[in-house]
C-alpha cells in the first residue's frame, strides 16, 4: 500500500508543477522517479485523484487536480479561520497549537478540505493531531495548509 501512496503523491506533485498533457508523458515522468506500472495502472490514479483535463493555451489540454480549480484566488477558496500558532512534526504526524478554543473550528474545516494528504484530524480545546496519509511527507503538508490557510507560514513551523 505505501508504494501506492508514494506513487500518488508523486502523480500529484507532478501534475501541480508540471503542465502534462498525456498518460505516456506523465507515465515517462514517473519511471524517471523510479516508478513501474502500468497505463491501466496510471489511468485508475488519475480517476482516484479526481484528476481533470484542462484546456492550456500552449499545450491544448492538460491535466489538472480537480482541487487546483477550486485554489483560483477568485474562487476565494481558502480557509476562513484564524487562531493556529504552531505547528510541530513528530514520527510523520503533525501537532497544530491554536488560541484556547479553536481547535475544534479549525480541524472541521482541514477535515472539510478532502484534501488526500490529511487521513484525519482530532481536536482538543487548543491543539489538533492530523494525521496525515501514508507517503505524504512534512513538505506537502506544509505545502497544503500555506495554500489553504491565510497567513500560515514557515515561521509557524518548529
Amino acid at each position: 500500500m505505501k508504494e501506492r501512496n508514494s506513487r500518488l503523491m508523486a502523480i500529484r506533485r507532478l501534475i501541480t508543477r508540471e503542465n502534462i498533457s498525456s498518460q505516456e508523458e506523465l507515465l515517462s515522468m514517473l519511471e524517471k522517479q523510479g516508478f513501474s506500472m502500468t497505463q491501466a495502472t496510471l489511468s485508475r490514479d488519475l480517476k482516484y485523484l479526481r484528476v481533470a483535463k484542462m484546456p492550456d493555451s500552449e499545450k491544448g489540454y492538460i491535466y489538472m487536480l480537480t482541487e487546483r480549480q477550486l485554489n483560483d484566488p477568485s474562487e476565494n477558496s481558502e480557509l476562513p479561520i484564524t487562531g493556529f500558532v504552531s505547528i510541530d512534526f513528530a514520527r510523520g504526524m503533525a501537532v497544530m497549537k491554536t488560541l484556547p478554543g479553536h481547535a475544534s473550528s479549525i480541524a472541521y474545516a482541514l477535515d472539510n478540505l478532502n484534501s488526500y494528504e490529511i487521513a484525519g484530524t482530532i481536536a482538543g480545546d487548543d491543539t489538533i493531531l492530523i494525521i496525515p496519509r501514508d507517503g505524504v511527507v512534512k513538505r506537502d503538508l506544509v505545502h497544503l495548509l500555506k495554500t489553504k490557510m491565510p497567513g500560515f507560514s514557515n515561521d509557524l513551523v518548529n
